[in-house]
């Protein structure tokens, strides 16, 4: 592509993205509600407009449909109508399109954007420009990229969305300078703040990971506190609680499905898988085409068989393909944070010799799977305990991921072991139990005894508040939901 062509398409989105950032940040002229991450992004921005220019090199990693491309649009709406910064100074870019269409990297529009539009190098730049870069991983040479224009310039703040593949693609240089803020599905808090306009408590998120990881009385003291804090909250609500929370479980942690059809918001996220496999998958690995049905088969399954571990051997026999080549898929899968595997525990230096576990990263995109399939009743309350346990286990590993708290994520292998093994940054371990409808005291009691532990947890909607009795610490499912 010429420069000139070049030239004129960074003014065609320079000039597009007023309509486009009216279109992706609110709906009937209603500005949609701002998540935790625009939050901590536009601290970054404030920090920067004020002189401090360390973290000017930011990532937005996470699975498709999370609402990284409205996040990128509210900022870019906060720079013009509360900072006044001009259109010509923020430039957004899809490096989908920039690449599959246009056949240039990230390097050569920032290129133009600076020396042509702006008639300046990055050394000399006078004012503040900024950059917004989305689905990046399209650009196999993003971080460098990102590397180079940082140290060129520290006039120049940098967004880069894509896959949460990359994480792992940064160079060790890139590394250096970057600060990560990942993008998840939403809780229970962010949809009741987004659908029903209702603030959860502050703190309540910490004071729970507090409870958590701390399980002492003042941990308990201070979460029950914030717990009725938010019951008196959700008072508003046209409908009980659980209701509400059960609908959100079912299909209502994507943004874009909070005033959709169930059926509408299975289609859109089944559509999301598709591409998930089609884009991101094969811009990771270069699979041959014969592979294709193989990645979709090997979802499906995990989607459809009840929590428990798979082994690559399982499942390349269900397939019919060999272990290594399901290892690849598997591994691919966990890249694009559509699945994440729990490992079985075992002491330093035994290996435990059991299957893996995995769970996809949004419960909706379990349901939206088996919709499709035809293997979904949501009054059936084995399904309702299938979703459960990875609403659970998706939100530990978002906190493990985000505040490194808990240090790693197991399952109990034993017998009759409970769902979760938290390892602490001490080497504790905190067994959890996890369910939909009643759970007696015998497999945590049985786990904290084997495992040598202070406590353990149950999670549980049978319990109608947080409570500790003996060593065990009870939290209902709704309120766990809120972390």
């Amino acid at each position: 592509m010429n420069s000139e062509d070049m030239l004129n398409y960074v003014f065609a989105k320079l000039a597009e993205a007023e309509k486009l950032s009216q279109d992706n940040t609110q709906a009937g002229n209603v500005p949609f509600e701002h998540r935790k991450t625009y939050y901590q992004v536009k601290k970054h921005i404030d920090e920067f407009l004020n002189g401090n220019v360390e973290n000017r090199f930011l990532i937005m990693p996470g699975l498709r449909g999370v609402g990284k491309t409205t996040i990128l649009f509210q900022i870019y709406e906060y720079l013009r109508k509360e900072k006044g910064v001009d259109s010509d100074r923020i430039l957004y870019l899809s490096v989908d399109e920039l690449s599959t269409y246009l056949g240039v990297g990230i390097f050569e529009a920032i290129d133009v954007f600076v020396g042509e539009v702006h008639e300046t190098s990055p050394v000399y730049l006078e004012k503040e420009l900024f950059i917004f870069l989305d689905e990046s991983h399209y650009d196999k040479e993003w971080s460098r990229t990102g590397k180079i224009v940082y140290d060129q310039s520290k006039k120049i703040f940098l967004i880069f969305t894509g896959s949460s593949a990359l994480s792992l693609e940064m160079n060790v240089d890139a590394a250096r300078r970057i600060k990560k803020e990942p993008v998840f599905p939403m809780n229970f808090g962010e949809y009741n703040l987004l659908k029903n306009n209702i603030n959860p408590p502050d703190d309540f998120s910490s004071s729970l990971m507090d409870l958590i990881f701390k399980g002492d009385e003042n941990s308990v003291e201070r979460a029950s506190r914030k717990e009725n804090e938010m019951k008196k909250n959700l008072l508003v609500l046209s409908k009980p609680v659980e209701k509400e929370w059960e609908n959100f479980l079912l299909c209502r942690d994507f943004p874009f499905a909070l005033n959709m059809e169930r059926n509408e918001v299975y289609e859109r996220v089944f559509t999301i898988v598709n591409r998930v496999v089609e884009k991101d998958v094969f811009s990771l690995k270069s699979f041959n085409t014969e592979s294709r049905p193989v990645i979709s088969r090997a979802i499906t399954f995990l989607a459809l068989q009840d929590p428990g571990g798979t082994s690559d051997a399982k499942l390349a026999t269900k397939l019919g393909k060999s272990p290594r080549l399901i290892r690849e898929i598997l591994n691919i899968l966990e890249l694009t944070h559509l699945v994440f595997s729990v490992k079985p525990y075992g002491t330093a230096g035994k290996v435990v010799r059991k299957s893996w576990k995995y769970y996809f990263l949004s419960p909706t995109v379990n349901a939206a799977i088996r919709f499709k399939l035809g293997k979904y009743n949501r009054r059936d309350r084995k399904l309702l305990g299938v979703l459960a346990e990875s609403l659970v286990a998706s939100y530990f590993f978002r906190m493990k991921e985000t505040v490194h708290r808990p240090l790693r994520i197991f399952y109990d292998p034993a017998n009759n072991g409970v769902d979760f093994l938290l390892q602490t940054a001490d080497d504790g371990v905190i067994p959890v139990e996890v369910g939909v409808g009643e759970k007696d005291r015998t497999q945590i009691n049985r786990a904290i005894t084997r495992y040598k532990s202070e406590y353990g947890i149950v999670i549980s909607n049978t319990t109608s508040k947080i409570k500790k009795e003996g060593n065990v610490i009870y939290i209902p499912l709704v309120t766990f939901s809120f972390i």
